[in-house]
């Protein structure tokens, strides 16, 4: 009798919810104190109860609205079972709630980040190889250069011949049927990497305002810890392992709202503020002095490094492998400096760890945008000058070594800085006890490969995809590292805000310095006369303006010519634009904002 009365009420339930609508349907469901799996069954019941009612009508109903409504039904079906397979494929999930619940938000803010990094690089390889190396590939010469071993560090020889750099790509329309359609590699070149950066300006901005949203305006000030405490555990979790996973992630997040709450406020005498005052200005001075004089010596170094390789032979392996001392210098100080900053960090003593990892933050920003601005400007000013046949490739060369030897000291980084680290704590000295993992200077080596991955795309397309490579390695390394080598922070505390400080710096000064390096390139500088797809050209936008005049001659084409004249050449249309999309974000935000007050308004009726 139990059963049959339980297969009764699951069949009137079933029932009750095919006759409402979709969106009424489906917030039935979600309200289910059910598991996952029995609200997938009931859904999957409901849809075959909708079809088989839809099944009786169909004698009533014409031809066209039965394949309208089979149609609407299957792909309803087969949109639930991508949304489930999607959730079960997501990138590192387990790994991030582990980290999550073993060393709270603040380093899993970095994961996050670096996880956010590699699809951006994952999105940028698919686009460039679609549509810039496939059409080479069909073109392409064969590479009569030996290959030795050792491109593969100094990204010369065998590779200046192939589809990494800009040089080797064609200036000619392709065509592989005589009279057939043919491809334009000049305008593939510039329309790909131009419309990649301005998806990159839009995804950065959205995710900005998303995560802005998200963390500054904080239903947790009003619902406080007593909401999670009560009302956030998933009795549906049965599993063991999840649900110890689930206490340790409950407990890192009531530790670190309770630490805000219990913030203490330090009464210091006015000797002690002056001393805080004078060791703060003495670090602030110390840190600018040692990130001018590193600049110094990457600027020298670059100009007689370029000096050797000009006076000699142009394509001798060994000549280029002297090219690695720039790379392996600049990584150098980008390696150890951050190591000096925290040090300094530690002797100012902050009240809070935020507080110190964004000064910290702050300081290295300054050294690695100014070690990159001087790169650019010898890039821009010197290399492009030079007596080299392909300066782009040069170019590109040098970024793919920066790179490469950037991602190696971030390998040796972890290995010296933090397993040695760890030794020395527990043997040598113990007292010392092991290490914290540097939020901030591992925030600052993931934005620095980035600038430069986004810098290198015009001259070595495929970049990204060796970013991705490398990206993958550290998050995996990061993470063994993590938990073999360091300690929970001692302090706990939540850093939901960090996220979005992070893309900040990822988009200010790192993504617009990038927009203002490619267009000074493609506006201002002269491509070489003997390689790329833009030689003979005075500039790489020189490309636009005659394809623009063949158009001229064709009369369906007017519109585009139209829109090239009068919004494409006006300054004013970029100004309205921008503040369109300012206008589109704010009210995204204001969106965001209005679920928001729905919730805190949600745990104020739980709550009380």
């Amino acid at each position: 009798i139990w059963i049959f009365h339980g297969f009764y009420a699951e069949e009137k339930l079933v029932g009750n919810l095919a006759s409402m609508s979709t969106s009424e349907r489906i917030k039935a469901i979600q309200k289910m104190p059910e598991t996952m799996k029995k609200k997938r069954e009931i859904r999957n019941k409901v849809l075959k109860e909708i079809t088989k009612k839809s099944r009786h009508h169909r004698t009533q109903l014409p031809c066209c609205t039965q394949c309208l409504q089979g149609t609407v039904v299957s792909f309803r079906r087969f949109g639930n079972s991508l949304s489930e397979y999607f959730h079960l494929l997501q990138l590192w999930h387990k790994t991030l709630k582990i980290i999550g619940a073993e060393f709270g938000t603040s380093v899993l803010s970095y994961f996050i980040f670096l996880k956010w990094l590699l699809t951006f690089n994952i999105f940028s390889f698919l686009i460039n190889f679609s549509f810039i190396t496939v059409p080479q590939f069909v073109a392409a010469e064969p590479n009569n250069l030996s290959f030795t071993g050792l491109e593969l560090f100094t990204g010369a020889g065998y590779f200046q011949q192939t589809v990494l750099y800009y040089g080797f790509y064609t200036n000619a329309t392709i065509s592989k049927i005589e009279n057939g359609p043919s491809y334009n590699m000049q305008l593939a070149y510039i329309f790909t990497i131009g419309i990649y950066f301005v998806i990159c300006f839009l995804i950065l901005l959205f995710s900005m305002a998303k995560s802005f949203c998200r963390n500054f305006i904080n239903p947790q000030t009003y619902s406080g810890n007593a909401s999670k405490l009560l009302c956030t555990w998933d009795f549906n979790v049965t599993n063991e392992k999840a649900v110890t996973l689930k206490q340790k992630n409950l407990s890192t997040q009531i530790k670190e709202g309770l630490t805000e709450v219990n913030r203490e406020v330090l009464n210091l005498t006015v000797t002690e503020r002056v001393v805080h005052i004078v060791i703060h200005l003495v670090s602030w001075l110390t840190s600018l002095g040692t990130a001018i004089a590193a600049c110094a010596g990457v600027y020298f170094l670059s100009i007689n490094n370029l000096k050797l390789f000009v006076k000699g032979h142009k394509n001798d392996l060994e000549s280029q492998a002297a090219m690695l001392v720039l790379p392996i210098v600049t990584s150098l100080l980008n390696t150890l400096i951050p190591f000096f900053y925290s040090w300094l960090g530690h002797l100012e003593s902050f009240q809070t760890p935020g507080h110190q990892i964004y000064v910290t933050i702050t300081r290295n920003i300054v050294l690695k945008i100014s070690i990159v601005g001087i790169l650019c400007y010898y890039w821009l000013n010197i290399v492009a000058a030079s007596e080299s046949q392909c300066w782009e490739t040069l170019v590109g060369q040098d970024i793919y070594r920066l790179v490469l030897v950037d991602f190696i000291f971030c390998l040796l980084g972890s290995l010296f800085g933090e397993f040695l680290r760890r030794i020395i704590g527990t043997t040598v000295c113990v007292s010392l006890g092991l290490p914290e993992f540097d939020i901030g200077r591992n925030v600052l080596d993931l934005i620095y490969a980035q600038t430069l991955t986004w810098i290198g795309i015009l001259f070595s397309p495929l970049l990204p995809g060796i970013q991705m490579i490398s990206f993958s390695i550290v998050f995996y390394v990061k993470k063994v590292s993590l938990m073999m080598n360091c300690q929970p922070p001692r302090k706990v505390w939540r850093t939901a805000q960090m996220t979005t400080s992070f893309m900040f710096l990822l988009f200010f000064p790192s993504f617009l310095g990038v927009l203002s390096v490619i267009g000074v390139t493609v506006w201002r500088l002269k491509p070489s006369a003997e390689c790329g797809p833009f030689r003979g050209l005075s500039s790489m936008y020189a490309a636009v303006s005659e394809w623009i005049k063949i158009l001229e001659n064709y009369t369906a084409s007017k519109w585009v010519v139209w829109i090239y004249h009068n919004l494409i050449t006006r300054e004013l249309f970029f100004f309205i634009l921008s503040i369109l999309v300012l206008i589109i974000t704010y009210l995204y935000w204001q969106i965001i904002e209005g679920r928001k007050t729905m919730t805190k308004l949600l745990h104020k009726q739980i709550i009380n």
